[in-house]
């Protein structure tokens, strides 16, 4: 693709999607040519004023020629690109730092300059590209002097629903990346599940990425889960389900769609689509603390040429972290376990039995592995037990969490010795 072409479908991307033109890196000298240029600046400063930026509003800021006339900027929208716009973003903005830099050497041998000050240029340049930030400590510190004296104001994290979880984990935290890992058919979909139905009950807003399973069966799942419905009924509910299960029907489907999960169930993403389509869920739901979910990570799909598959997790992985801090906000990440785990007497996983695992041991704040007996042993009654073991927890302590699993209805409880009296009501 040529530079004018990704340029015109950055702007046209923008005109698209208005969110687009603060949340970008693009300055206005980044663009190439003097239309452009002029037209971006037009944006920047509707959206600035909280005006809808669009083919009218900047025609009304400019003459015509300045902009390339009328035809031009209606015309860009058809470039637009949503999906690309941080590839073609990279792009442009490494064109310019390139040309910028060969422009500081030219004159450095041009007019004889020291080395102190061609540092100085090309560190002026770097400042220009990504912005000047605070890096000495005295602003936060300024903040921290009352801290032990006044009682902590700062938002928790997103919540688990289990209570011993929580404890080791104090939540979900911001800018986290977290690894679930199982074998199939562990439970690990339904623990997905259990995480966003909470999020969803707290106010946040949960968004699934199921590449795995259709959404439909998703949907279906939280259903069971919520309702508690067996999920074997589930397939004829007029014939299998009792008048009690009937009457609560309509609620849990009432439940479900005021909690404002999102999901997604392309079958093939790349971490690139996945981030441009929850950035535009979030970006136009500002109020709601965001948590995204992906199921599972050795099925996103690599960009780029592939040497072999653990290189390509490693590179997928380092983007997941990446996009939880860029987004400040918790993914959650399923992933597969090798085999290993069952060749072992204790068939307890570890974290070296991560398949593909490229980096996502490094890469991971929280690594989960889940294991139940019963997977196991198929000979004895099931004991409904799930144990939840934090091998990895970058900023808190490690240890194992009982739980409750019921595989009828895929529903997750807190440990708790009555349940085995209560019975479940299915």
């Amino acid at each position: 693709m040529s530079y004018e072409l990704a340029e015109q479908s950055l702007l046209g991307a923008m005109f698209e999607e208005n969110y687009l033109i603060l949340d970008s890196h693009m300055q206005a000298p980044f663009f190439q040519g003097r239309v452009h240029q002029t037209i971006y600046t037009v944006m920047r400063e509707l959206a600035q004023e909280g005006k809808p930026v669009d083919y009218i509003t900047v025609l009304t800021r400019r003459e015509p020629s300045e902009l390339g006339g009328a035809n031009y900027v209606y015309g860009l929208k058809r470039f637009a690109n949503v999906v690309r716009f941080d590839e073609y973003e990279e792009m442009i903005i490494d064109r310019w730092k390139k040309q910028e830099t060969a422009r500081v050497l030219q004159q450095a041998i041009e007019h004889d300059w020291s080395t102190e000050d061609i540092v100085h240029a090309l560190e002026e340049l770097e400042d220009l590209n990504s912005g000047r930030e605070a890096t000495l400590l005295n602003d936060y510190l300024l903040t921290q002097y009352e801290r032990p004296f006044r009682p902590d104001l700062t938002e928790p994290g997103i919540s688990t629903g289990l209570s011993d979880l929580d404890k080791l984990l104090n939540g979900f935290q911001d800018s986290e990346y977290i690894v679930v890992a199982a074998r199939p058919s562990m439970g690990k979909t339904d623990v997905l599940n259990h995480f966003a139905l909470q999020a969803s009950k707290d106010g946040h807003i949960p968004i699934v990425f199921s590449l795995e399973m259709n959404r439909k069966t998703m949907i279906d799942r939280m259903i069971a889960s919520t309702g508690e419905y067996n999920r074997l009924r589930m397939r004829d509910p007029y014939e299998y389900f009792t008048e009690p299960q009937k009457e609560r029907w309509t609620p849990t489907l009432n439940y479900l769609d005021n909690g404002g999960i999102h999901i997604h169930d392309h079958c093939s993403l790349s971490v690139r689509e996945i981030k441009a389509k929850a950035r535009y869920i979030i970006k136009t739901n500002p109020t709601k603390r965001p948590i995204l979910f992906i199921d599972y990570l050795q099925i996103i799909r690599p960009e780029g040429k592939i040497i072999n598959q653990t290189v390509a997790i490693g590179q997928i992985s380092n983007e997941l972290k990446a996009m939880a801090k860029e987004f400040d906000c918790p993914i959650v990440v399923l992933s597969q376990l090798s085999r290993a785990s069952e060749t072992r007497y204790d068939k307890h996983p570890v974290m070296s039995d991560l398949r593909d695992s490229g980096n996502i041991e490094q890469d991971a704040d929280v690594i989960a592995l889940l294991h139940r007996e019963d997977y196991y042993d198929r000979e004895n009654e099931p004991t409904n037990i799930m144990e939840i073991e934090i091998a990895k927890h970058r900023n808190g302590p490690t240890g194992t969490v009982t739980t409750i699993y019921s595989k009828e209805t895929g529903k997750i409880y807190d440990f708790d010795k009555d349940f085995y009296k209560r019975g479940e009501n299915t």
